[in-house]
């Protein structure tokens, strides 16, 4: 059988989803001592997903496997995503950080969860996926010093879709804020016990200095995986990922407009043929 198809509304949901994506990872890479920016969003996971925990109780014993397993994969994954915006430019990581993801997810909707594609949403797929590696390659083939922030980068990505898939099918295990609530609330404390154990006595200056901008990035952040989690309940994970990664068009427009990094007419051509992916999901 197909995958379900996603309506007008829902499509709409997903992409102010990426636009917010894209913004509070704009935020993170932004922030000059990124390993406090991850913080403060841990910080901000960890106080939204314990209100939302205690307003809807704990979920059923059937949801607990994959909201301990999909929060053990966000705190790879954003230790991951830290290392890649440490390594590299935010222009390269995130388009090679969210773009491994669309196709690991197609692969795993139709061979793992036996959720055939149409031809027009592989299609879809197939395009998005080409534009972020027209993205990645628009400055030229990394070099030697570039291999370890793409190696991080592909690192993040293969999180990404791990997560996807586990979340694809936990959401169906409960009720929604519940499963949102808990996860957020288990995944929360990592970054900002790693940041202690770094930053030591000089943690509660640093995170006063970014407060701001990181708890910011943490609520806009939490926002938009709430989305996505809400329009996985669909059962359409292969196109919503792709969908969702409509956000690397704007993590360019934002790394050329705001963080002053290049984009040029190969990178404004990839971003196109992203867009053109995302249409075809969407028509």
């Amino acid at each position: 059988m197909h995958a379900p198809a996603l309506g007008p509304f829902m499509i709409a949901a997903v992409l102010v989803a990426a636009m917010l994506h894209a913004a509070w990872n704009s935020i993170a890479h932004g922030i000059g001592d990124r390993l406090i920016g991850f913080a403060l969003i841990g910080v901000a996971d960890l106080v939204v997903g314990g209100l939302l925990a205690a307003s809807a109780g704990p979920p059923p014993a059937g949801a607990w496997p994959y909201i301990v397993a999909s929060a053990a994969v966000h705190i790879g994954y954003n230790l991951m995503l830290l290392a890649s915006y440490q390594l590299g430019e935010f222009s390269q990581a995130y388009p090679l950080a969210r773009g491994t993801a669309p196709l690991v997810v197609a692969l795993a909707s139709v061979l793992l969860l036996n959720r055939p594609l149409a031809a027009q949403d592989l299609a879809g797929i197939l395009a998005v996926s080409a534009g972020l590696i027209g993205l990645v390659l628009a400055g030229g083939l990394p070099g030697r010093k570039q291999l370890p922030a793409v190696a991080a980068a592909v690192a993040t990505g293969l999180l990404i879709a791990l997560y996807t898939v586990i979340d694809g099918v936990g959401v169906a295990t409960g009720p929604l804020l519940a499963y949102i609530g808990w996860m957020f609330l288990l995944q929360g404390p990592a970054l900002p016990a790693l940041a202690l154990v770094r930053r030591g006595r000089r943690l509660p200056a640093l995170l006063r200095r970014h407060a701001v901008a990181g708890l910011a990035g943490g609520v806009i952040s939490l926002a938009a995986y709430s989305i996505v989690l809400w329009a996985q309940t669909s059962g359409a994970l292969a196109p919503i990922a792709a969908l969702r990664e409509s956000s690397i068009v704007f993590g360019a427009l934002i790394g050329a407009l705001v963080l002053r990094e290049p984009l040029g007419h190969r990178r404004a051509a990839a971003a196109l043929v992203v867009l053109a992916g995302v249409l075809l999901l969407s028509a």
